[in-house]
This record gives C-alpha cells, structure tokens and sequence, in this order.
C-alpha cells in the first residue's frame, strides 16, 4: 500500500476471526453454500449485511470444533495430524471475515460499522481461545522440538517456525493469571482500533468547504471546478462548489487556490481529523493504545512494543530504523529548508507579506515548480486519463511476466465502480482474478491499498488461484473530461499493482504463506519497484498519449518530468520521515505515556528539528497506518522497501528495461514465493548481493545536499 496503507492486511485477518456461536438460522445465507459464481468469487450480489453476524458465529463455532478435533486427537502430534490441520481448519471463519473485513473497509455503511463493532471483542476472544489454548500448543510444541523427525521440505519448516513463534508471540506461555491480563488487553485493543478508523472516516466525511462565490475559485484548474461543482450537486448545493478532505480534492486546491484564508480553512480541518474534542475525537484512544502495546509486550517479555514488532521483520530492531531514519533525516531537512527558502523568495517577490505557512507549502510549490522548470501539472495531467494509464500497467506487466488482463462482464462486484478483470498467464493459464476500484466516496476509506478476497494455496494438489483487489481514491471523471490522474497518482497506481502482482502470482503450498505474507519492511519491494518503470521516457510514451487528441507526451515534457524528479523530495521525504520517527516514538516508550497526544507530537518533532512549516504527513490523530492498519512500529517500512527497490530496479537499469532473464528471477525468487523464505535470503537469490542505500539518495536527490548545521 502506498501511503496508506496495505491495507485491508486479508492474510491476517483471517486469523483474527470472532467469539461465540449461534445455529445456522438462516440456510439462505450465501456464505453456508459453496459460492456459484465466476471463479468462485463472493457473491456480492446476494450478501447482505444480515448475513455476517449468523456466519461468521457459524463459522467460530465450527473452527472450534475442529481446533478440538486436533486437540483430542490421541495419535502422537505430527506436521500433518497438527500443523497442517491447523493450517486448513477455519474455513468458514475465513470465508466470511475476508469478505466482511474488506467491506468494512472499501464500501462501509453505518450497519457494517455497527456489526464490525460489535464483533471485535468476539474475534478477539476467539482468536486468544486458540492462540491460548494449552494443549493446543503442547502438540504445536511437540512437533517444533522434533521436527527433524519428519522430512519436512523448506516450506513445511517455514510454515512450522511461523506457527510456533506466533503462538508464542500471542501468550502460549504465559501463565493463567498473566494469559486473562492479554485477553482483557488484546479485545481493549481491538475495539479501540475499530473505532479509531471509524473516527477519521467520521471526519473526513463531515466536512465540507462550500464556496458560493466564484471569485474564490481564483487559481483553480477547470477540471477541479468541474469536480467540485458535481460534488456540491450531490450534496444538494447546486450552483455552488463544494470541496472535500478527499485527497483529490483537498490537496490540489492547496495547490492552485489563490484565497489564502480558504487555504488555511481547509488544512485546519484536514490537520484537526480526530483532534476536536467532538464525539470522534482519538486523542485519548491512541495514547490508551500506544500504552496497552506495551504492556501487552512486557507481558510477552518485550521492553517496548517496537521490540516486540520489530522482532520478527528484517530491521530487526528499533536501533537499526532509527538509524537509517537519521541518516536520511539531515539530508532531508536539509533540503526541506532550501525549498522554503525559495518559496519564500517567491511570496516576497510578489508582495506577500507574510511568511509561509503549511497551508501555503503546497501553492508556493508550485509556483516554484514552473519557475525552474517551466512544469505544469495541468499541463500534464492530460496524457494521463486512467484508461490509459490502465493500459500501461497492464503493458508493462504483460512485457515482464507475460501476463494478460481481460475484463469480465458476468461477475458480481461489491460496488458498480468496481471492475473484474481474468488473469491469464501467456499460454491462456488461468492465473487468478483481479478486482479494481479506482474513486473516492464516503463509503470509502481514504488512501490506497491492495487486499484478497481469496489468497493463493494448493488444494489436492491444484493451485487455487487468488482473488486480489486493489483500492484507491483517484481524482474522478468530470461531466467534461475522463479521470485525469496526476503523476503521483499514476505511480500509486504503479505501485498497487505491484502489490497485486505479489498476490497474484503467489505459487505456494499453504495460505498463510501466500504473496504479501511476509515482514512489513519486505512487502513494499513488489509495488516500489513498479514505479520505477511509469517513469521511464521510454514507458511513458506508449501509455501517456492526449485523453482529447491521441497526441504522444511530448519529449519536452517528458524532460521537464525528469529534469523535475527530485523537486520536492526535501518536503516529502522530511514529511514521511516525521510520521516513520512520531510511530517509533509511540512504540519505543517503556513506561506509560501520560501527556496528551498532541503535547506527545509536539515533543517528538521538535525532538528531530521538524521546521514548522511542514507536519508529518500523518499526523497522531489520523495516523491510520499505526493505529488501525497494522503498521504500528512499521511505518519506516516504505523507505527501507525504497533501499530494497531502487538498488532492485538498477539490475533492469544495468541490461534492459524488459530483460526477461531478470523478470523471471524477480518472479521466482520474489513474488511466486510469499512467504517460504527470509526476506533477505530471498533477495540475494535475486540480486546476488545484499542492498545498498546509495540508489535511493540519488533517487531523491539527497546525495549531494549541503548541510548547514546552525540552520
């Protein structure tokens, strides 16, 4: 996930299913059918929101009996008799919890946020009945301590180490008085997260900028009048234009508008989202959380929760992430300033008096974007209409892996923006299916991520081909033009694919193994390495052609894109970092946090010397990647992916865009393997050495800046 996250995480929730039982009151309940449909996707047409609660009760009910199963099975415990039978167990449970938890989450409604909330304590409880569950993980045990005794392959010892340690890691061997303090912490937890979502979605639905003046408008692109006069229609002010906190919305009217005050209106309310003391407010929530994580870790015999985390992902420790952060951070900053410097040269030169602000970072940007380099969003923004883009997504993966992408018509979908596409291998091999979801609504929750309906397994023998999704907030069509994507849009889109790609593509034995199960400082490799080819001048030019005339992206264009690539990098870089130091700074403390959130962030940026000028890109209150996507300590996990990729993308760079003898290493050693192998085993299997950071500095154009330390 980009940005926001991977979200929708479906391998884990699979394992966090729910609490009691209930009778199969309802047999026409689709879920208790096997599903009649298109490559065995969710019915979607005929589930309703009544139906989730009987099922997934149901489906407790019969995962329960089947743990018990295993449990009473008085053979002595093997990897089939134990391991695997724990593997397969849950059917059900995953079935309608992988449905329900990407529904929650793509196309939500106030009844499935009620559901969701009721359910949290049980899927909890019932997750802890097995994690916790004595005998259980006495056979789990046994078969860990004597695995030599049974020919297991890697991937059988692979799935046998992750099933060991995660009960260990949930509390196996803790006693009882200490097991009920995790299980009182752990449905705390997991209801405090539900509803932190729910709050930042709550905010940024219920706010609206409506303008009546066109006057205001001053700036504007036409297309973002056209987008902002259909959204005022919706919401019953026709006549008027209304603007949103959605990403399409909000961030390029801080980027064009001329009314300073209408600006700072709308960052406010951006920058406030779960910070106003209202009935959505997560101040208190998220300092509850970030003490209830470490004590759930001292429990488990963690200093902080960060060690806890990091254990098991390939920094390893707080340690290393702080210092890869600080080795980026002064650059960065660095650069930040320069930026700041020009910009205010700019307001000045035009009779400002003032100095900038942080509503005003992104206009001040702009203008400096066209003075050196004579770029124009809007002038760009044009060769980029998402069908064509889509196209060459689907290029650029056809010419690496082969694969093709036909859409199909007779399939229900979960919302009619929604499309279904069949995954093919070159030979016509049926490799799974994709669903894509391109546009913002209140159904919605904001940034963009990649999720499963189904993961990747094998089941007698067969591949059972996955059902991947991808969902992003694109800026959308207007009643005068298609979608017209910026270019960070059209990387996002980049970027999820490649995390589609791992799903898809995944060629493992068992599902909890399958594509993006892996640690979270491995899983951005696959969609970070995709952007690289959207902007090669080369790839440009066969999909970024004129929405109105066919006309090609021009090579001046194109040049100003690359003479461009590092333009800003000090802002975004310093803005993620921010959020990356704010997430271990929650996770690294060893006693509870007694100050409030805001006086928490506060400290910690000022900690780092943030400028004032910038925050970080999320900031405590809607910081959804730690306190309710599970990323929590893991945030640093785009940038060390970033070290991963960009010294990835130079074995292309160093042959050729398309060498097939590398795509092929990057399918098999990569993307086919999930899960069955250390992340860095992986790699090197790859690439044939371990990463280095230089690529990525001179990515961001953060090799050659200048530090001046009394600044």
């Amino acid at each position: 996930m980009k940005k926001s996250m991977l979200m929708a995480m479906a391998a884990g929730t699979m394992l966090f299913a729910c609490g009691q039982s209930e009778e199969k009151s309802d047999m026409n309940n689709p879920f208790f059918e096997a599903y009649n449909t298109p490559f065995e996707v969710p019915p979607f047409d005929k589930i309703e929101n009544a139906h989730f609660a009987p099922a997934l009760r149901e489906g407790i009910k019969e995962h329960q009996a089947e743990i018990d199963a295993i449990v009473a099975n008085t053979e002595e415990p093997t990897f089939a008799n134990t391991i695997e039978a724990l593997e397969n167990a849950g059917s059900l449970l995953a079935k309608v919890n992988i449905v329900f938890s990407n529904l929650n989450s793509a196309n939500t409604n106030d009844e499935l946020q009620a559901i969701a909330r009721e359910m949290a304590p049980e899927l909890s409880k019932h997750s802890d009945n097995i994690t916790l569950n004595e005998q259980l993980f006495e056979r789990i045990k046994s078969v860990y301590e004597n695995q030599d005794a049974f020919g297991l392959n890697s991937e059988q010892t692979q799935l046998l180490d992750k099933t060991y340690k995660r009960f260990v890691r949930n509390g196996a061997n803790l006693n009882d008085a200490d097991k009920e303090k995790l299980r009182e912490i752990n449905s705390k937890l997991s209801v405090l997260s539900l509803q932190f979502g729910q709050n930042v979605l709550a905010e940024t639905n219920g706010f609206k900028l409506v303008v009546d003046n066109e006057a205001d408008l001053a700036g504007l692109p036409q297309e973002l009048r056209d987008a902002a006069a259909a959204d005022a229609k919706a919401a019953g002010e026709e006549g008027k234009w209304v603007f949103t906190l959605q990403n399409p919305s909000i961030m390029p009217f801080l980027q064009y508008a001329e009314n300073r005050e209408l600006r700072k209106q709308i960052w406010d309310a951006y920058q406030k989202r779960g910070g106003q003391g209202n009935e959505h407010d997560n101040q208190q929530a998220l300092i509850e959380m970030a003490n209830l994580r470490r004590v759930k870790a001292n429990l488990l015999g963690y200093a902080t929760h960060a060690d806890y985390v990091l254990e098991e992902t390939m920094a390893k420790n707080a340690e290393n992430v702080y210092a890869l952060l600080n080795q980026l951070w002064t650059p960065a900053l660095a650069k930040a300033k320069e930026e700041r410097a020009e910009m205010q040269a700019i307001a000045t030169a035009e009779g400002a008096d003032y100095q900038i602000e942080a509503w005003d970072w992104r206009f001040y940007e702009e203008k400096l974007r066209k003075q050196k380099f004579e770029l124009d969003e809007q002038e760009v923004k044009p060769y980029f209409s998402l069908d064509k883009v889509q196209e060459g997504v689907f290029m650029v993966t056809n010419r690496l892996f082969g694969l093709t992408f036909n859409e199909i018509s007779n399939i229900p979908t979960y919302h009619p923006e929604a499309k279904a596409y069949e995954v093919k291998e070159a030979d016509g091999t049926h490799v799974g299916v994709l669903y894509m979801d391109f546009h913002p609504r209140a159904s919605k929750r904001g940034g963009a991520w990649m999720t499963s309906y189904r993961p990747q397994q094998m089941e007698n023998g067969e591949r059972k081909a996955p059902i991947i999704s991808i969902v992003c907030n694109f800026s959308k069509p207007t009643a005068n033009a298609p979608a017209l994507l910026t270019f960070d849009e059209v990387t996002t889109f980049f970027h999820e694919f490649g995390h589609a790609l791992h799903g898809l593509l995944s060629n493992v034995q068992y599902r909890s193994l399958a594509g993006t199960s892996v640690p979270r400082d491995f899983v951005e490799l696959p969609s970070q390495i995709m952007e690289n080819w959207a902007t090669e001048p080369s790839v440009m030019k066969e999909y970024a052609k004129h929405y109105q005339t066919g006309e090609v992206i021009p090579d001046d264009i194109i040049a100003k894109l690359n003479n461009s690539g590092t333009f800003g990098q000090g802002f975004a870089t310093t803005e993620y970092l921010a959020s990356s130091f704010l997430d271990l700074d929650y996770h690294t403390q060893t006693a509870d946090i007694t100050m409030n959130a805001n006086d928490f962030e506060v400290a910690s940026m000022k900690k780092i010397g943030l400028i004032g000028e910038i925050i970080p890109r999320h900031k405590s209150t809607y910081f959804q990647h730690i306190f309710s996507g599970g990323y929590s300590s893991g945030y640093y996990s785009y940038i060390w992916s970033g070290v991963l990729d960009t010294d990835a993308f130079q074995a292309f760079k160093e042959t050729e865009l398309f060498n097939q003898e590398k795509a092929q290493a990057f399918r098999k050693e990569i993307l086919e393997r999930g899960g069955t192998d250390e992340p860095m085993t992986m790699y090197v299997n790859f690439r044939g050495a371990e990463p280095k950071i230089d690529a990525l500095l001179r990515k961001r154009g953060l090799d050659q800046v200048k530090v001046d330390r009394t600044k």
